[in-house]
């Protein structure tokens, strides 16, 4: 085997959970091989450079270089051994300003309502509405 299709690698790969949703990035273009827009049904090759972008922080882009090939699906930890991270890693200053941004968004309180809680809400919604 000298070549799969992208969609299929990148599920083997374990970098998106399903084909379709590799399929779906691909055609939404936030998937380049070797600096071109990539489709899914594209044939790629050991040492191709696959550019990932998406499903994290604004502008993040992964940056992997094809190791190996697979059709069907792999244990993850060999899954992992398709392919290279190149990734240049984020700048202090971004590093800094997103863990700011964890400090200081809310935390959500998690879960149901109980009893209590309902209670609460169904008074503050009978005295508003008076």
């Amino acid at each position: 085997m000298d070549s799969v299709r992208l969609d299929v690698w990148l599920d083997v790969s374990c970098l998106f959970p399903t084909r379709s949703r590799a399929k779906a990035a691909c055609e939404g273009g936030k998937v380049d091989v070797n600096g071109a827009r990539a489709k899914p049904h594209r044939e790629i090759r050991v040492g191709d450079r696959i550019a990932v972008s998406g499903g994290g922080p604004v502008g993040a882009r992964r940056e992997l270089i094809v190791r190996g090939l697979a059709e069907r699906s792999i244990p993850k930890a060999k899954a992992r051994e398709l392919y290279e991270d190149v990734t240049p890693p984020a700048p202090p200053e971004l590093v800094e300003a997103r863990r700011m941004d964890r400090m200081l968004t809310p935390r959500d309180s998690g879960g149901r309502p109980d009893r209590r809680d309902r209670r609460e809400r169904i008074r503050f919604k009978r005295e508003r509405d008076r």
